[in-house]
């Protein structure tokens, strides 16, 4: 009966074969392919492990809005009309989805992996200003440029660098890195360089997004280059801007007039060699003044020493300087003004994969474990204070007045960004280093005139002034009624878990407001943000969603959480934390430690959120469709999905490497079993063992003791157990 009903689904298959239906391959949610869409997964698997739906299927439990709209009629989303009538889609025939990312830095290129990755019918673009990839790391070219958290640290969570040059690798590498990534995953075929976005209008009757970008006129000249502007449309918009992109001109009173050359650390002047040696080689007879004390100015100071005749540093405020990490991990009693670099016999270590992992797990674990240094009056905070300052009297030891009355500040550790600053507090101690704490009255012709009279003639001036840290973007971004995210973030700006705002559907950030941190990994919240975002998308997708809207109740609750988060970032000092300001509300960083933004953004709260339907309908549960799948109606593909390993949840404790399955090597029985072949759950710590004879001494089974010689037949991990114990033996 069975062979009988198998034989004519077998002629139902080949006849639905015949009409060339193709296969609908699914989606990997772990790691990314390099050449994109994975296929392992269910095609009926829409959302990604991160974003489950919960039981109201998204909507809000509340009774009056239920949290969708209809367009047609405004009515509740519970109840059905005689007349409603079935989809004839399938469940995962998904509608096609437009997709636009702003911005090509990490952001963008985590955004161009995980969008293909997790969604199919997809049409993707993504959108950079620059003429290459790699954000603020391919617009920064100073001298000095490096990476202030240790460099093994920064890097994706599913991309490793085993091969970093220096404990806190140079710009020009960690550039480098992320090119190799767009490589790797052939992102180029998404990506559109010099396209700058300038207007973005969201339309309320379509739930579309019209963008208007600026690029140069195909064939045009570099020398007089010739612009045009053209729009384009999206379902879906991530906006990859950062919070360090926009960089701006110190205020100071005439700065215009300097006849000697003016330059801007976000703006550096390069040869084509990316080299910023060769910008600076003919300049061993200037005077060049640096004008900053952020992280900027910080790395440019002991670059540029030794290539200059004099640098005079001008400071206006005070900063702590941490212990630079490397010296307890790397180097021992290495001096402080030297990043740590790697010897080959190091690099060597980290392409063994147990060794590596465990070594960058070492930091990762490292840089996690000071979050409440950030916490007003904390044991941690005070114990912070009191290492720093003598870390920096003490390399301060030859210039000792710059410690006891300029640098060492009143306010507290991590109040503003905190940096390692490698050679900084050395390079303030070399002769042609002046440290000039007075404050600047303004440019002249020739140089610099502080506020006491005194002059200093200058060749050159170095701007390390940092960037517009307001979140009041250059271009429009109108939302509904026409009010535009400049006039949401006024006067500080307003998110739902940095993501998104109300009063803009189908738009979410990456770096936006509140999405730094002042310890821990940045990019495992970038990461997890794009998550987010690309659950927010495929969630629109699978249930034909028009739009998705966080609700303004939502973002006030949020901006009031903000309000009272009690760190140390929001005393008195001149941070752009604070948009620049010494007090005022704290917009640059989340509320919390690295792993409680990883926490909060990993289980998206879809009752937070307002919805409209696509389709004409009431009923919420149209997206089922006709109760079928595209293979089973097809059949086509994979019909049982579910049962692939990467899809089988195997109990914690209980993961199929750690069991053995025996087959006993003579006749023999016990009161506990019956049968020729066994299984024994021996836990997850175990040597490893590789198909060996082994002698297996039952310590108590059902009361019996039996000691019996047993082959192993399929091993992978063995350990001594209560109730037996393998020794090895030879076969």
């Amino acid at each position: 009966m069975a062979a009988g009903i198998h034989d004519v689904l077998g002629d139902a298959e080949r006849v639905v074969h015949n009409a060339e239906e193709k296969p609908v391959n699914g989606l990997d949610t772990h790691l990314p392919s390099p050449l994109g869409p994975a296929s392992s997964l269910s095609p009926g698997n829409a959302l990604s492990s991160h974003s489950p739906v919960d039981a109201c299927n998204g909507s809000a439990p509340s009774e009056d809005t239920n949290g969708f709209n209809s367009k047609s009629n405004g009515n509740n989303f519970y109840s059905t009309t005689p007349d409603f009538k079935l989809s004839d889609s399938c469940i995962d025939d998904d509608r096609p989805m437009k997709v636009v990312v702003i911005g090509a830095g990490f952001s963008g290129i985590i955004a161009g992996i995980r969008f293909p990755q997790r969604m199919k019918n997809l049409d993707l673009t993504i959108y950079d200003k620059n003429a290459g990839v790699g954000g603020t790391w391919y617009s920064n070219k100073y001298p000095g440029l490096a990476c202030d958290i240790p460099s093994h640290c920064y890097q994706l969570t599913f991309q490793e660098n085993t091969q970093w040059s220096a404990f806190y690798a140079p710009g020009p590498e960690i550039r480098a890195y992320l090119e190799s990534v767009v490589e790797k995953y052939k992102l180029m075929r998404y990506i559109k360089l010099q396209h700058e976005l300038i207007h973005a209008r969201f339309d309320e009757e379509t739930c579309k997004w019209h963008l208007k970008l600026r690029r140069p006129v195909f064939g045009s000249a570099p020398a007089d280059e010739q612009f045009e502007v053209f729009e384009d449309t999206a379902d879906f918009v991530l906006a990859g801007l950062g919070g360090l992109s926009r960089w701006k001109w110190p205020d100071i009173e005439g700065l215009g007039n300097f006849k000697g050359k003016v330059i801007h650390s976000a703006d550096w002047e390069e040869d084509g060699s990316n080299a910023w040696k060769e910008t600076v080689k003919s300049w061993g007879e200037e005077k060049v003044g640096v004008v900053g004390v952020g992280s900027s100015a910080i790395q440019i100071v002991p670059a540029l020493q030794p290539h200059v005749k004099t640098i005079y540093n001008y400071v206006r405020g005070k900063t702590w300087l941490s212990p630079p990490v490397a010296s307890d991990k790397m180097a021992g009693s290495h001096e402080a003004r030297s990043v740590y670099v790697f010897s080959e016999d190091d690099k060597a270590s980290f392409k063994d994969p147990a060794n590596y992992k465990e070594f960058r797990h070492g930091l990762e674990s490292q840089l996690n474990a000071v979050h409440f240094a950030t916490i007003k009056g904390s044991e941690m905070q005070n114990a912070a204070r009191q290492a720093f300052k003598e870390n920096m009297i003490k390399r301060l030891e030859k210039k000792p007045w710059i410690a006891d009355h300029l640098l060492i500040p009143d306010f507290a550790v991590a109040c503003r960004r905190l940096t390692p600053g490698p050679g900084y507090l050395e390079a303030l101690c070399q002769d042609n280093v002046k440290f000039t704490p007075t404050n600047i009255k303004k440019v002249t012709e020739t140089g610099i005139e502080l506020v006491d009279g005194t002059h200093h003639d200058l060749d050159i001036i170095v701007c390390a002034t940092g960037y517009d840290t307001t979140f009041q973007y250059p271009f429009p971004i109108i939302g509904r009624g026409g009010k535009t995210l400049n006039e949401r973030f006024s006067p500080h700006p307003q998110t739902y878990l940095s993501v998104c705002s109300d009063g803009f559907p189908n738009w979410f950030m990456s770096l936006g407001p509140n999405s730094g941190v002042g310890s821990g990994s940045l990019l495992v919240i970038i990461e997890r943000q794009i998550d987010y975002a690309v659950a927010a998308a495929i969630k629109m997708q699978r249930e034909r969603l028009k739009s998705i809207e966080v609700k303004k109740e939502a973002v006030a609750d949020f901006d009031e959480y903000l309000e009272v988060c009690p760190t140390v970032y929001s005393e008195k000092c001149r941070s752009w934390y604070k948009m620049g300001k010494e007090e005022g509300r704290v917009v640059g960083l989340w509320p919390g430690s690295c792993l409680h933004a990883v926490r909060s953004l990993e289980r998206p709260r879809w009752e937070d959120f307002n919805y409209e339907s696509l389709d004409a309908t009431r009923n919420r549960f149209y997206w089922l469709g006709d109760g079928s799948t595209h293979n089973e109606k097809y059949l086509v593909g994979d019909r049982a999905w579910y049962l692939n390993p990467e899809e089988v949840d195997i109990p914690s404790g209980m993961s199929k490497e750690n069991f053995l399955y025996f087959e006993i090597a003579d006749t023999w029985m016990c009161s506990s079993f019956m049968s020729n072949c066994f299984m024994i759950y021996l836990g997850p710590e175990a040597p490893l063992y590789d198909h060996k004879a082994v002698s297996l001494y039952f310590s108590e089974f059902g009361g019996t003791l039996m000691p019996r010689r047993v082959k192993i037949s399929i091993v992978k991990q063995i350990i001594r157990g209560s109730c037996c114990s393998l020794l090895r033996q030879s076969s």
